[in-house]
């Protein structure tokens, strides 16, 4: 008697196919590892392993050192996070300038990131004092979006998209009368220079996300997604006064592709780890997919 297989098989390929779409499905959203910079720097795949198993399905990367991302060749750390289910979406690379441009875009290229961020202006255009623990930039704006320019094509030649990422300086007059961000918006072009909106820094500015959404539609590709707490604070996203609702709403308009937990510092004896999972069930509450 001739068996009939071919349902059989059919109904076994569908049940895999069903199972590895739950699978897939399991996994979303992004965080950055600057929030386990400490957990990174002692133990670099246990840590990920860890993001991987709270279900995230993207990172942004913040280390990069003697061409290697936390100590593992671009290759290797492809590799390692492509087995934990994890995609490297983004990094950010501080240390980047118009001589050693072309070595990083080559290494980000190689670790299969899609986006190379400057998470400040560039070569020696950005300053940190310890002291009052301040944020401050260079008032020659032009200098800095020729800078950024020069190294966004650089990125674009070799198949990267290139943002800029902001803290709450670059919404502030500067001695010349300019608001640094409105001049970088207005002046560098959407094909090689876009942004990466933190939505924290920008309502510490006391800016609406919202309102650069409507005057430059379509140029902020990635948010960092952290919340602020009554008393000004890094809080986890959800539980803190920033109405992401609201924002989301307006996803589309900003031109958002990815959102980015971080949380830069914790208070009151809270774990990173537990706080990136804390924001993950924030970004269920607002409705983040």
């Amino acid at each position: 008697m001739k068996r009939n297989w071919f349902p059989k098989m059919l109904t076994v390929l569908l049940f895999f196919t069903v199972c590895n779409s739950v699978l897939a499905q399991d996994k979303w959203g992004g965080m950055t590892l600057y929030t386990l910079r400490n957990e990174m720097g002692k133990d670099p795949k246990a840590t990920l392993k860890q993001v991987a198993d709270l279900g995230y399905k993207y990172i942004e990367a913040v280390d990069y050192k003697d061409g290697k991302f936390y100590g593992m060749t671009p290759l290797e750390f492809k590799t390692y996070l492509k087995s934990l289910g994890l995609t490297p979406i983004s990094i950010h690379m501080g240390s980047m300038t118009t001589e050693n441009a072309d070595k990083l875009v080559a290494d980000v290229k190689a670790g299969g990131f899609k986006y190379f961020i400057a998470p400040v202006p560039p070569m020696g255009m950005f300053s940190f004092d310890r002291e009052t623990m301040t944020l401050s930039m260079t008032d020659d704006v032009e200098r800095l979006a020729d800078v950024l320019n020069t190294i966004a094509r650089k990125a674009k030649a070799a198949g990267l998209e290139f943002l800029y990422h902001n803290h709450n300086f670059e919404f502030v007059k500067n001695k010349n009368g300019i608001v640094p961000i409105d001049y970088l918006l207005e002046n560098l072009d959407p094909k090689y220079v876009n942004f990466q909106m933190d939505l924290y820094w920008v309502t510490k500015a006391g800016a609406d996300p919202v309102a650069y959404f409507e005057r430059y539609p379509g140029r902020f590709k990635i948010w960092h997604v952290k919340d602020m707490d009554e008393e000004g604070r890094f809080a986890p996203v959800g539980q803190g006064t920033i109405d992401f609702k609201r924002i989301l709403e307006h996803a589309k308009l900003s031109g958002m592709k990815y959102y980015i937990v971080e949380q830069d510092q914790m208070f009151d004896g809270m774990d990173p780890m537990e706080a990136i999972r804390i924001s993950k069930e924030g970004l269920i509450k607002f409705g983040f997919k």
